[in-house]
């Protein structure tokens, strides 16, 4: 069972940027980070693959970054230039799968608790 801990959420302004972390028991192949908003469907965010190639949702193109560091079993996400619409619990996701489908990161096998991002004007 892969256990799954997220940190690094809180509350900032519209244009400030967050990092996610996301530390891992274990080795995965596909990982990546999808949010939920209060009566919202659940949005995969950002994916990586076991190759080290990286996707992304339309919403947050060019303004979130995921990235890995592979000897820490350690999953990261930048996020710069937040929107209120970024607001959301954040969820890291993990699957052996080894690709990276942005679409398909909620319904990975395994996932954390979530972190809370709060944007305000």
């Amino acid at each position: 069972q892969v256990q799954l801990v997220e940190s690094g959420g809180g509350s900032v302004q519209a244009g400030g940027s967050l990092r996610l972390s996301c530390a891992a028991s274990e080795y995965t192949a596909s990982m990546g980070w999808f949010r939920q908003a209060p009566g919202k469907e659940r949005e995969g965010v950002a994916a990586i693959a076991s190759d080290g190639s990286t996707s992304y949702a339309a919403s947050v193109k060019g303004r979130f970054t995921i990235s890995k560091d592979n000897a820490k079993n350690t999953l990261y996400l930048q996020m710069d230039s937040l929107k209120p619409d970024d607001t959301a619990m954040y969820y890291c996701a993990a699957d052996n799968y080894g690709g990276r489908r942005v679409d398909l990161v909620p319904d990975y096998h395994y996932r954390g608790q979530g972190t809370q991002v709060t944007v305000s004007l």
